[in-house]
Parts: structure tokens; C-alpha cells; sequence
């Protein structure tokens, strides 16, 4: 059995999405920026596609950019905030410990060139507590970007609340919604939401291609120039092909959320009470207000590069909160924020399953977790030195 439920990481290209490509790719592959009537027909895809992502979020067409994925509309809206904040002399920024690097490394960034930044607690739940945001506001905040879901442990945030504390006080709000677009109902006008940023690739639609949402008069500074494409604020030619794949994988995935969503939050679940009852184990973030198929565990005494390993040759494709498998020793910097020690942090497991999903397949997972932490703490000289007492316990 091939189980893949590493789809936090990517999810495979719908059928719908692909079947909305060929045409652009086999006869309407004009460029969109031309006259003649084959251009003509790829613009009007274009924003045919435009006008379908805008309402998918509650937004208006000429409200959506087209980017290379979320990591570019990231940096786009903090950077364009940023520099509107800055003309005010605003330069504070506040954010939260767990974001993605899209979020830390622009705001790193911009720290080098005199901005200041704040990073909000996230609680071992991972949420952030809106009065605490409302307490870190200073008078020379320009910005506010709070990630929608995270990425690791799936959890949550009050989006709506967060937002209107502010627009309450005038300030800028963007969040990084890659995994929650397509996936969870947002409507960025109810929500106060100033910007937003998607990426195709985790709502079955191709890699490579992504959104930025940006409020009517909210100047974007540009990222790259040489054309005049996407109203000049993104040039380019437009890729139209993976544009009108990334409406149509969002189109089916709001059609079907809600069933899709209860399908998944079930056997979310059930996988998270069997792992639940593997000795010194911990479920990482809140067991209720997190993304549908989100799984993270924690499992005291292993390193999560083995157990991946392992549940691979089983046919599990998962992810872990360890970095080591891109080259770094440092545990997840979510499960560190969250409270995790890195001895614990490193033996992480994220399980992020899709809407196909079966019950069997949440029982295979079950099983095949349970052996191989079993397995691999048989000769741990760590959790040997947990059992001996030697060490303690922390989960």
C-alpha cells in the first residue's frame, strides 16, 4: 500500500486543473499582452481565471496579482506594506514566532535596512492571543502579518478578530493563507484581510504559480520589473496556462470543502487518538482548531529523519518538524515556538492527509507509526536512558 500524506508539502494536480492547462499549452498559448485575437483569447483566460480566484476569497478581480507562488506574494505584500508604513515614519512590523521563512527571512531583511519587528508568542496551543497583538501595537506599527494556518501543526488562528483589532487601529493586516486557501472558507472582506497570499501546489493546482490578494488603493511595490504585466506591479509574461489550472483546482476545491472537510476532520481524528495512545507521545498544537488533515506528533526518544524513513519503506510519505533532512541539525523552529525542547522536537512526525483518504489507509498509518516508533526505540540509548530513569521523562 502507498499511502502519500505529505500533502502540507504539495498535493497532486486535479484532474480539473489539468484539463483547464492543455488548452493553453495545445492552441490558446498566445501571449497575453498582444493584440492579435489568439493574444486576445489568452487574455481573456486570464482574466477569466482572475475573476474566478477573486471570488473564491470574497474579493474583487482587479484585487489579485498573479506571483510565482506564496513565497513571492509573501515578500510582495510585506515588502509593499513596509515601504507605504516607511513614507509615514512607520517601520514596526509585528508577526508571530512560527510564520513561515517566506515571513522571517523578508523580515530579517528588512530589519538590515531600519525596520523593527516584533514576533508574538504562540502559546503551546499555537494560537495567538488577540489581546496580546493588541498590546504590541506601537504608534509606529505599519504592518501586522499572521499566518491563516501553519504550515506544520496545522493550527488556526482568529483570523477575523485579529483583523479588525487592525483595522481598528489603522493598520495594515496580511496573512500568509497557503494552506488554508482552498481548504477552509475565507472571505477577505468579513475577515478584514488587507492582503493574502496563496500558492496553487496545495490545493491540487500545479507548483510554480500563486496569488497575492491586495486590497483596493494599497500600492504594491514591485518585486520585479520590465513590463507592464499584472497592471504593471508584476512584469512578465503571464503564465496562462498553470493560471487558469491554479481557478480551476480552486473553483473544485471551494466547491467541495465542505464534504471534503468533514471527510478528513474524521479520520484526522482517529488517526490522532490511535497515535495518541503510543506511550510519551504528544499531539503538537490544538487538537480543535486546526486544518482538517493535519496531523503533528511528537514521540519522545527517536530522531523523525529514522521514523520517515522507516514508514517510506511502508509506503507512508511524511514529513517531518526536524530541518535535518535539508541539512541543518536544528529541530522545527514551530515546535521550539510552541515550547518544544530540541530533544523532543526532533522526533516529530507531520502527517498532512487529502480528501482521498480512506479508512483503511488511517488504519495502515495507525498500525505502521505505532511499530515503527516501537522499533526504533528498541535501540535508542536515549529512551534506554528514559526507561532506566537515568534521564526524565518530558512527555
Amino acid at each position: 500500500m502507498m499511502i502519500y500524506a505529505d500533502n502540507a508539502a504539495t498535493t497532486k494536480v486535479s484532474r480539473a486543473a489539468i484539463e483547464a492547462m492543455i488548452p493553453c499549452l495545445e492552441e490558446q498559448y498566445g501571449n497575453p499582452s498582444s493584440l492579435y485575437s489568439l493574444g486576445q483569447r489568452a487574455k481573456e483566460i486570464l482574466e477569466e481565471a482572475r475573476a474566478k480566484i477573486a471570488a473564491a476569497i470574497g474579493a474583487e478581480p482587479a484585487e489579485i496579482t498573479f506571483t510565482s507562488g506564496g513565497s513571492e506574494a509573501d515578500n510582495q505584500a510585506i515588502r509593499s506594506a513596509a515601504m507605504i508604513g516607511k513614507k509615514k515614519g512607520k517601520t514596526h512590523i509585528i508577526s508571530t514566532a512560527f510564520e513561515h521563512h517566506a515571513v522571517l527571512h523578508t523580515l530579517a531583511a528588512l530589519e538590515k535596512e531600519g525596520f523593527t519587528y516584533t514576533l508574538l508568542d504562540v502559546h503551546e496551543d499555537g494560537l495567538v492571543r488577540p489581546e496580546e497583538l493588541e498590546a504590541a501595537i506601537r504608534d509606529d506599527t505599519c504592518l501586522v502579518t499572521i499566518m491563516y494556518a501553519n504550515n506544520e501543526i496545522g493550527t488556526i488562528q482568529p483570523i477575523a478578530e485579529l483583523g479588525a483589532i487592525c483595522k481598528k487601529h489603522s493598520i495594515l493586516f496580511h496573512t500568509d493563507a497557503v494552506q488554508a486557501v482552498g481548504h477552509l472558507p475565507i472571505n477577505v472582506k468579513e475577515q478584514n484581510i488587507d492582503m493574502l497570499s496563496s500558492s496553487a501546489h496545495k490545493y491540487h493546482g500545479p507548483k510554480g504559480i500563486g496569488f497575492l490578494y491586495a486590497r483596493k488603493g494599497i500600492r504594491l511595490t514591485n518585486l520585479i520589473e520590465g513590463g507592464a504585466q499584472e497592471r504593471g506591479k508584476r512584469a512578465g509574461t503571464e503564465n496562462v496556462a498553470e493560471v487558469a489550472a491554479m481557478a480551476a483546482a480552486l473553483e473544485e476545491a471551494v466547491a467541495n470543502m465542505d464534504r471534503n472537510a468533514a471527510h478528513m476532520s474524521a479520520l484526522r481524528d482517529k488517526i490522532i487518538k490511535g497515535l495518541s495512545e503510543i506511550p510519551h507521545s504528544a499531539l503538537n498544537g490544538d487538537a480543535v482548531k486546526r486544518l482538517p488533515g493535519n496531523i503533528n506528533f511528537c514521540f519522545e526518544g527517536i530522531e523523525g529523519e529514522s521514523l520517515l524513513l522507516l514508514l517510506d519503506d511502508r509506503g507512508i510519505c511524511a514529513s517531518s518538524g526536524s530541518a535535518c533532512t535539508s541539512g541543518s541539525l536544528d529541530p522545527s523552529h514551530v515546535l521550539l515556538a510552541i515550547g518544544r525542547v530540541h530533544d523532543v522536537a526532533h522526533g516529530s512526525l507531520r502527517l498532512s492527509i487529502g480528501d482521498d483518504i480512506t479508512e483503511e489507509q488511517a488504519d495502515y498509518i495507525i498500525k505502521n507509526v505505532r511499530e515503527v516508533v516501537e522499533y526504533l526505540r528498541s535501540f535508542s540509548p536515549v529512551w534506554r536512558d528514559l526507561m532506566s530513569g537515568k534521564t526524565q521523562f518530558i512527555l
